[in-house]
């Protein structure tokens, strides 16, 4: 992809959306990151004509609806945002050439499969966001076909709406904390989701990949090793997920297997435990 063809960033506000408009002003890519209120996606007429004025070459999509439990009352947003209007939006892209990129979750799986699921590998998902993403990835493949669809797992990024920054707030008001041992994913962090996005389209890569770190981890092996890397001294609890007696349900097992997009790029991708330090030290840093 060359650096002069046009991007248009959607969901620029969220943690994902921020890491995209951070990286691209600091590569000098020709881009554009419109606010919210310029470019809701649930808004089908003014989105259609934002792209007809603006003519991107790609698009790439960070807006979604991620919560999880409060999907399970709020459905409808959460299909209107994450099924309804990718479908529209791959409709514009279709009819206007664009290149889309989307991304899903490892939610869409039941957490059943021994071993980490594959691109090949049927859907089930547990829950209403699942649902709803797992619907958003048909509509994408049904409305135009030069997408890129990238499955993704516990991201963590930039802002308050990660794990890891809800872990340090806890642990500032707790003395014990109490995380789940027997929920298993990869943690997958903003920059490295962004890095082997913008691989993927100089290699013109298309259709469904799985962009997740190396390597696996429970929330609790996660918690822990985030406290040895910030200071964080207080006891940590395993306990089951159970525990916590969440409205929505989870799979207990969703690790995705990036071996699909390690071959195609040509290069690994790195353990999460490499990027965690690196995300650390972009915490710390931006103190």
């Amino acid at each position: 992809m060359q650096k002069s063809a046009k991007i248009m960033v959607l969901g620029a506000g969220g943690q994902l959306g921020k890491t995209f408009v951070d990286k691209l002003q600091k590569l000098e890519y020709n881009f554009i990151a419109p606010q919210e209120s310029e470019s809701d996606i649930t808004q089908q007429q003014k989105i259609a004509s934002l792209i007809n004025e603006e003519q991107p070459d790609t698009i790439i999509n960070c807006a979604a609806y991620n919560a999880v439990d409060v999907a399970e009352k709020n459905s409808k947003l959460a299909y209107l945002v994450n099924s309804e209007a990718i479908g529209n939006l791959a409709a514009v892209c279709f009819e206007k050439n664009i290149k889309l990129v989307h991304y899903s979750s490892d939610y869409i799986f039941d957490g059943t499969k021994d071993g980490f699921y594959s691109e090949e590998d049927p859907p089930n998902p547990l829950n209403v966001y699942g649902k709803s993403k797992l619907e958003g990835e048909m509509q994408l493949r049904q409305n135009t076909r030069t997408y890129l669809l990238f499955r993704l797992s516990w991201v963590i990024g930039p802002g308050e709406q990660n794990f890891l920054f809800k872990m340090s707030q806890w642990a500032e008001k707790n003395p014990v904390l109490k995380i789940s041992a027997d929920e298993v994913s990869i943690p997958t962090f903003t920059f490295d989701i962004v890095e082997f996005t913008l691989k993927a389209l100089d290699k013109n890569l298309i259709g469904l990949y799985h962009l997740t770190s190396s390597g696996y981890a429970s929330r609790y092996e996660l918690a822990r090793f985030y406290a040895e890397q910030t200071g964080i001294d207080k006891l940590i609890i395993p306990v089951a997920l159970s525990h916590f007696n969440m409205p929505a349900s989870r799979p207990m097992f969703s690790c995705l297997s990036n071996e699909k997009l390690t071959r195609d790029l040509g290069v690994k991708l790195p353990h999460w435990k490499e990027s965690l330090k690196k995300y650390v030290q972009e915490v710390q840093s931006a103190k």
